[in-house]
């Protein structure tokens, strides 16, 4: 597994083989050991599958739980554009956001660090996208930020309207968050 640093500090595209022939693919999309001092400890402590449908939005998540938690995400059907955005306060790249496309037969999944907000859109007719978290869901610690924030100015590359869960559509700016003292610090 190769990993590639992206633009935000500790986000990593993971790059692994895929093997086609014509019966399909295989590829192994989650390796510990690859890691090395990227996450170091990395950790299994939830998984979760989540299905969407065209032009769904999901996000953007974060978590202020005190042990952190680190992701390993990965499209397994259809494509998504996953979206990273560093929230966290001091970091160089507060408020910047890292957009990547995710298929399954293209070996790229991505390794997220604690701190960041995470959202993803669904390009296509639907796509699933499996998610290793480094912490379990603690409802008290998990937040979200408005995937729309102008500040932020994320371009979803949907094809109609916006399908948003009532939570994540009225969900508060990054502004607003940064003001109520609930976001991260760098390095989170």
């Amino acid at each position: 597994m190769k990993l590639e640093e992206l633009s935000i500090s500790g986000l990593f595209r993971l790059e692994s083989p895929v093997w086609a022939d014509d019966r399909g693919f295989f590829r192994e999309w989650f390796v510990a050991d690859s890691f090395g001092t990227s996450a170091p400890g990395f950790i299994t402590a939830q998984t979760n599958l989540s299905f969407s449908t065209a032009n769904v939005v999901r996000g953007l998540h974060y978590s202020l739980a005190p042990e952190g938690q680190a992701k390993v995400v990965t499209c397994v059907a259809g494509e998504l554009v996953d979206v990273i955005v560093d929230i966290r306060v001091g970091s160089p790249t507060y408020g910047k956001y890292e957009a990547v496309t995710l298929r399954p037969d293209e070996g790229c999944s991505l390794l997220l660090p604690g701190g960041v907000a995470h959202g993803f859109c669904v390009v296509g007719e639907s796509a699933t996208m499996a998610y290793l978290l480094s912490s379990p869901f603690n409802p008290t610690m998990e937040l979200e930020i408005n995937p729309f924030d102008e500040e932020i100015g994320i371009a979803w590359p949907i094809s109609g309207p916006a399908i948003l869960s009532p939570k994540d559509s009225e969900a508060p700016s990054l502004s607003q968050r940064r003001k109520s003292g609930q976001l991260p610090v760098f390095p989170a």
